[in-house]
């Protein structure tokens, strides 16, 4: 039997040499593919082989070319659509390659590489959800262990209780079978129980280090901990073996954003968007670094085009609003009411596009449709959270029976001697990125951000495996010895280092929430300087009803939640100023407004500084700002955003109910019946 003149046996002794020559010497592989298809015109098995030799002598339009045109050719066959895949991938074409391997895996849903490739562009382009499930398809197409095999099937269809169940029991049998270690951690990590997974990823890695899909789940759960330099070490490792890994290298983008190293992550988000370029939420990343980044300009275009190819995207429209200096069109107006009549968007879009509009109709002066749509915006992310505002009440209660003067008195001197931090805590937007510019435009400071450092730390004092155990913080700070509370402050100017990018000696963690932690910041750094950043009442609690919160706040998403925990604040404080006088220096948003000049030197007085012009000229920083007031301190002082809350008077009812006594002694500190927690 021959195919064209060429003996079939012939032809395939000759097919298989081509194929051992191809991982060592790829032109010999060609130049033998060549003459079988000079004999065999169009032979499936020869073309696919020189495709691929043309990808690895590093011929990628070749290679394209050749496998684009098999692929056509042989449109069922899943090989040669997932190898057109990996040179269109090579070729920095990622999205044709996302198409190619859908091709490939809905013809052959037993390709585990083709689906980990999948998976690895899909997170690249920023498809989280289909990146989750294409990785999960990966495992299971790559267990050849049948005891395995259900447990994977579970996991797919994200029924993880069964998944749960039946690996712990796998488990119990063979405890160092990697991958079903590896797939309970990614059981825990869709729980929700980070640190279990990274515990049961270490124990993977600690048994087969080159397991690279081990890995990059390990760096992935670090970076979900804020454990921001080992998770950027763990990337690192596996992009030495994979520098162009799409995955790895938003992972890479998104870690070195947190750590503050925008540029970098602008350079690598601009690669990944030369492979990527149809991709909306990677423009969208794109966007967020930009605007840290101080490039406003450019993060507008980079919204405008998330927004082009994804006009259902609410969280791009919502960042071009959070810019706050943003005004939309009546055409975007229009559009995004468009977008909101549609029955099938989906809840996280439609609360994106109620914050966006709220802040539209209010700079249009709409505020009556303004407040409807801040309202339906919070109520419907209120649905995806959990939160009980007495549980923060009672938080407060127990930090001040611990907290009294004799238990700092007999514990004096304890701690780290360092004076390097300086915290602004308080209720969000209430003016803490205005002090931190003021603050880092001094020659001896340095601005970094909202450090999560201090929750990590109170969250280990707290010995919960799970939300629904009791937290054992902060009473276990009582068990603690002088050694014990040192480590703890050495951790923390240990951990918060790599935010630190000159060599000013004092630096600002701005992370608004430490107002619940200022007995264990005062214990580990006694030094440390301690700022109370305070707004009008309705003010300060209306501006953070209108802003979406990407994670922390959970409180902000309803007025008498707001209400309650501006309360347990301001409680909390005044019982702070009593045992410890003049511990904390309390700025007032209103006052720093209206004698600016004045409140500046108080406030670098308080922190030991000389006073220096430019922290006056603070709207000429050009640092990197992450939060939502970027835009607003890079101007100057004015008056228009004391009063806006007054638009919305009549709408804010239930916050002032909440409120109770506390909105007419603002901005006295009030005092506090102890018996019933209520001021006076």
């Amino acid at each position: 039997m021959t195919q064209g003149s060429q003996p079939v046996g012939t032809l395939e002794v000759a097919l298989a040499h081509a194929a051992r020559l191809l991982g060592s010497q790829p032109a010999l592989a060609a130049q033998q593919a060549n003459e079988i298809l000079a004999v065999a015109p169009g032979h499936p098995q020869a073309t696919l082989l020189l495709g691929i030799a043309h990808r690895e002598q590093g011929q990628l339009d070749a290679s394209c070319e050749t496998l684009g045109a098999l692929a056509i050719a042989q449109p069922r066959w899943a090989t040669a659509h997932c190898e057109h895949a990996v040179s269109l991938g090579a070729a920095r074409r990622g999205d044709a390659a996302v198409a190619a391997l859908r091709r490939a895996v809905a013809l052959n849903a037993d390709l585990p590489d083709a689906w980990r490739a999948l998976a690895d562009h899909l997170a690249a382009s920023g498809d989280v959800t289909g990146a989750d499930a294409a990785y999960a398809r990966h495992i299971k197409a790559s267990v050849k262990d049948p005891r395995l095999l259900a447990a994977a099937t579970a996991l797919c269809d994200n029924d993880i209780a069964r998944a749960e169940s039946l690996l712990r029991e796998h488990l119990k049998q063979f405890p160092t079978d990697v991958a079903a270690i590896r797939m309970f951690a990614e059981v825990a990590a869709r729980l929700g129980r980070f640190g279990d997974a990274r515990v049961l990823l270490e124990r993977c890695l600690e048994l087969s280090p080159s397991f690279a899909g081990a890995r990059h789940n390990y760096a992935t759960v670090l970076h979900r901990l804020n454990h921001s330099t080992a998770a950027l070490g763990e990337i690192e490792k596996l992009l030495a073996a994979e520098p162009r890994n799409p995955g790895y290298r938003n992972l890479q983008a998104a870690i070195l954003s947190r750590l503050g190293d925008y540029e970098r992550a602008i350079d690598v988000y601009c690669a990944v968007l030369a492979e990527y370029p149809q991709q909306a939420k990677v423009w969208m990343s794109y966007g967020h670094a930009l605007k840290t980044a101080g490039r406003q300009a450019a993060s507008v275009d980079a919204y405008n085009k998330s927004i082009e190819l994804a006009p259902q995207l609410g969280e791009s429209y919502w960042s071009l609003a959070n810019l706050k200096t943003f005004r939309f069109s009546a055409a975007q107006i229009g559009t995004m009411q468009s977008q909101l009549a549609r029955t099938e968007l989906d809840i996280e879009n439609r609360f994106h596009f109620h914050f966006a509009l709220g802040k539209a109709l209010e700079d249009a002066g709409d505020y009556s449709g303004s407040f409807e749509h801040y309202a339906e915006g919070n109520r419907l992310r209120r649905t995806l959270i959990r939160y009980d505002a007495s549980e923060n009440t009672q938080f407060v209660r127990r930090s001040k029976a611990l907290f009294g003067a004799g238990f700092f008195r007999a514990r004096a001197g304890w701690g780290t001697e360092a004076c390097d931090p300086i915290f602004v805590v308080g209720l969000p937007r209430s003016g803490s990125t205005l002090i931190e510019q003021i603050l880092s435009s001094h020659s001896l400071v340095e601005g970094t951000s909202e450090l999560p450092e201090v929750t990590m730390i109170a969250r280990t004092l707290s010995e919960r495996k799970t939300r629904q155990d009791p937290s054992r913080y902060p009473e276990s700070l009582a068990q603690l010895s002088a050694a014990d509370v040192r480590q703890l402050g050495e951790q923390y100017l240990r951990d918060t280092r790599i935010q630190r990018k000159t060599a000013a000696p004092l630096f600002i963690d701005k992370m608004p929430n430490n107002w619940a932690h200022i007995g264990l910041i005062h214990l580990m750094l006694p030094n440390a300087r301690i700022i109370d950043a305070r707004r009008h009442p309705l003010a300060g609690c209306f501006s953070a009803f209108k802003q979406h919160f990407a994670r922390g706040q959970h409180f902000s998403y309803h007025l008498e939640d707001l209400g309650y925990y501006y309360r347990d604040y301001v409680e909390y404080m005044a019982h702070i100023d009593d045992v410890l006088p003049g511990r904390v220096h309390r700025v007032i948003y209103e006052r720093m407004v209206e004698d600016t000049a004045a409140q500046v030197r108080d406030l670098l007085a308080y922190c030991g500084l000389e006073f220096e012009a430019q922290c006056l000229r603070f709207y000429e920083n050009e640092r990197a700002v992450r939060t939502a007031s970027s835009e607003q301190v890079r101007q100057p002082i004015f008056r228009h955003g004391v009063d806006q809350w007054q638009n919305y008077d009549s709408n804010l009812g239930p916050l002032k109910l909440a409120l109770g006594s506390l909105l007419p002694s603002y901005p006295q500190v009030p005092v506090f019946d102890e018996s019933e927690g209520t001021s006076t």
